[in-house]
């Protein structure tokens, strides 16, 4: 199967990575590190000066209260500002996730790039890792059972704020947010703007000088192995509360086909949407579920800044696709990723309970026998 594949190569590299002779001796900044490359002055210099002016200037919530995710952060908003992460770093309840993932054309390997540069203290969150073994589909949802095996092992507890985030400003980081929430954690945000939100505005990243954070998210994807071969894992030190109205099945889908109860919205690009563009995968055929309607995930965005638009501009975005917020909403896209996105943008409006399609296009364009809509449904 495709994830188990996938968690065997994660864990093969990952004992690669973490060979003593492949480590750096001393941590590693990524100033140095692009300066000896040449391209720090793609990032720009940030003086010591200036990280402190920022630092003092947006303690604002932290300086105020300290941390608490009942008073400085609302679980009604789906992120934080990376000023806000800066200032309430160090809490000790407060875990961050590097919860970078990349579609399969694009060649990038993120447990490699976390080793390079990540916010300080961050873990590794295995998007691939942590997923149903017993399924060909790309990291759909485990069982509540691995999934606090997974969490157990990274050393996530029910008390923990998270803050989850990825290399490319908001992409995977939303998939991690909604799962999260699927298993009753109300306690998490995305950072907005993600990582490179973060280097932009002065702030240190760190190199991994040791294995640890490597190795918590290799034994998280152990741990998941063993639970879906019939193994017990110990210990398990956070609960699960499964949250169904959150996540929907093809059947669920297709019924809403028939009775368009929920208003079903795709995040995939429009090219993709309409069947003019392959999907990135091999053997899936692009198009769509009949009665969806497209909302590309990047429209969700400032296009300078790369964070989540205010609400106000949100919904006007929902509205010009003819998306009621007065309505229920359902959310999909190519493997469940992106869908998580526009989860987000909508539980910034006030739609909190927006479920997403798991499965996605590619369960539903693999099926033989369902409809589909676009030029390319009919190849």
């Amino acid at each position: 199967m495709a994830s188990t594949l996938f968690s065997r190569t994660f864990l093969a590299a990952t004992h690669r990575l973490i060979t003593p002779s492949l480590l750096p001796q001393k941590p590693l900044h990524l100033a140095s590190f692009l300066t000896r490359r040449g391209f720090f002055s793609q990032l720009g210099s940030y003086s010591t000066a200036y990280r402190s002016a920022r630092a003092m200037a947006s303690a604002g919530i932290g300086a105020r209260a300290g941390y608490s995710t009942s008073s400085s952060v609302a679980t009604n908003e789906p992120v934080v500002s990376v000023d806000w992460l800066h200032s309430n770093l160090r809490e000790p309840d407060l875990k961050v996730l590097d919860a970078s993932w990349y579609m399969p054309d694009e060649q990038r390997n993120p447990i490699q790039e976390y080793q390079v540069a990540h916010i300080p203290g961050a873990l590794f969150f295995d998007l691939d890792g942590i997923s149903d073994r017993s399924t060909s589909l790309p990291h759909m949802l485990p069982s509540e059972e691995a999934f606090a095996a997974g969490c157990s092992a990274l050393g996530i507890e029910n008390k923990d704020g998270v803050v989850v985030y990825d290399a490319k400003g908001v992409f995977s980081a939303a998939r991690v947010w909604w799962t999260l929430r699927v298993f009753g954690h109300d306690k998490v945000w995305v950072l907005d703007g993600g990582l490179p939100r973060w280097r932009a505005s002065g702030y240190d990243v760190e190199s991994s000088a040791s294995g640890d954070a490597i190795l918590k998210a290799s034994a998280a994807s152990e741990a998941i192995e063993k639970i879906y071969q019939g193994h017990s894992v110990s210990p398990i030190t956070f609960q699960t509360k499964f949250q169904p109205h959150l996540v929907w099945t093809l059947d669920q889908v297709k019924n809403n086909m028939e009775d368009q109860t929920y208003q079903h919205v795709d995040a995939r690009s429009k090219a993709r949407f309409d069947g003019t563009a392959p999907e990135p995968r091999k053997g899936i055929r692009s198009g769509h579920i009949p009665g969806s309607k497209c909302v590309p995930y990047p429209q969700l965005f400032d296009s300078a800044s790369q964070t989540l638009l205010p609400a106000e501009d949100l919904k006007k975005r929902f509205e010009q696709e003819e998306i009621s917020l007065d309505k229920p909403i359902l959310a999909s896209c190519g493997t469940g990723v992106t869908a998580c996105i526009l989860a987000m943008g909508l539980h910034r409006v006030g739609k909190t309970d927006v479920p997403v399609y798991d499965g996605s296009w590619t369960e539903w364009a693999t099926q033989p026998d369902l409809p589909m809509e676009g030029e390319d449904s009919s190849s």
